[in-house]
């Protein structure tokens, strides 16, 4: 997707590409359900255990949270549902909770309600960070994180490509309100090219904008 040749819209000066996906799929959700057996208070297997428990039920241990790598915490803000929309295109990018050392997402593009184009996505804690993306053709472009910086109150991740291709760099750029800014730089024919995509923060149920 990133590595495809591309052409500038004079319609959004800001740099926005046409044809670009960066999209997310809708998260789909799951209701759990717990009902507790209730078992006489007076029975011995019921001496230690909470009104409502069997003791068995009582020494059970609380289920572990998930570990996740120092280096992957950087971006559990990326966790849920993002969507852009530009020139009648929308993108949106989806991205699952970290687990481990790996965080993975999908994106998507869509115009008029058809989809164009999609892709898998990767956040590794690997030697550093990777950034890696793939789509059907499962050819893999990877990007090593180079920097995390501050600009005001934003927070911007800048990643490398791992070859000398375009883009030559990845940015999320983490912005307030819900925002998220992701820019792919690089030569085009020798020129400095900048394309900027503006993501807001939307819920995985409704779409609905989340200001935070």
């Amino acid at each position: 997707m990133r590595g495809q040749p591309i052409t500038m819209n004079s319609r959004f000066p800001r740099g926005v590409l046409r044809g670009h996906p960066m999209v997310a799929l809708a998260l789909s959700i799951a209701l759990a359900v717990c009902v507790r057996p209730t078992v006489a208070a007076d029975t011995p297997e019921n001496a230690h255990a909470a009104p409502g428990q069997t003791e068995s039920q009582a020494a059970q241990p609380e289920p572990a949270q998930a570990a996740v790598s120092p280096a992957l915490a950087l971006f559990t803000w990326l966790e849920g549902c993002w969507k852009g929309e530009v020139n009648e295109r929308e993108f949106r990018e989806f991205w699952m909770p970290a687990r481990g050392n790996v965080m993975i997402g999908v994106s998507q593009l869509s115009l008029n309600g058809t989809m164009q184009d999609y892709q898998y996505l990767r956040l590794e804690a690997r030697d550093g960070v990777v950034f890696s993306q793939f789509s059907g053709d499962r050819k893999v472009y990877a990007f090593k994180l180079a920097s995390t910086a501050t600009d005001q109150k934003d927070t911007v991740f800048t990643f490398d490509h791992t070859e000398a291709t375009f883009p030559a760099h990845l940015v999320y750029r983490k912005g307030v309100a819900g925002w998220l800014y992701e820019t792919v730089e690089g030569p085009i024919d020798g020129k400095p090219t900048t394309v900027i995509y503006p993501f807001r923060r939307v819920s995985c149920e409704t779409g609905e904008l989340i200001t935070k």
